[in-house]
């Protein structure tokens, strides 16, 4: 039988998946098999990373609000408790922006719910 060079087709499958592996170097950006390797191997890392940039970004929220809290001497964890026993829906993300840009305003936000928490004035909503 004749050798039958592959169609159309597969060349435009592979020169796609070399577009997406140009920037790899070496032999993973040239042969087709490794290429399709890394290609998954770059999907897998994407797919974690993502979570993980969720996480840390959290955390980072979590650090800001906690310097600015304990600059008036008064707890992360109290503050966030006290928040949600009042239904101030003010998110970590929100309430991070609030203390990098105007810290007065943390801090009286966190004056009020120190205020009415001495003064019990949430004892129903519990």
């Amino acid at each position: 039988m004749t050798r039958i060079k592959r169609g159309y087709i597969a060349q435009r499958r592979r020169k796609k998946t070399r577009l997406f592996a140009s920037s790899f170097r070496g032999a993973h950006s040239k042969l087709t098999r490794t290429i399709t390797q890394q290609k998954i191997r770059a999907w897998v890392s994407a797919h974690r990373d993502r979570d993980n940039q969720k996480r840390n970004f959290r955390c980072l929220w979590i650090t800001r609000i906690n310097a600015i809290i304990r600059e008036k001497g008064a707890c992360y964890s109290k503050f966030i408790h006290d928040l949600y026993k009042w239904q101030l829906l003010l998110n970590r993300k929100i309430l991070a922006q609030i203390a990098v840009s105007n810290r007065n305003c943390v801090y009286m936000i966190s004056s009020e719910i120190r205020k009415a928490v001495d003064r019990k004035e949430y004892a129903g909503i519990i």
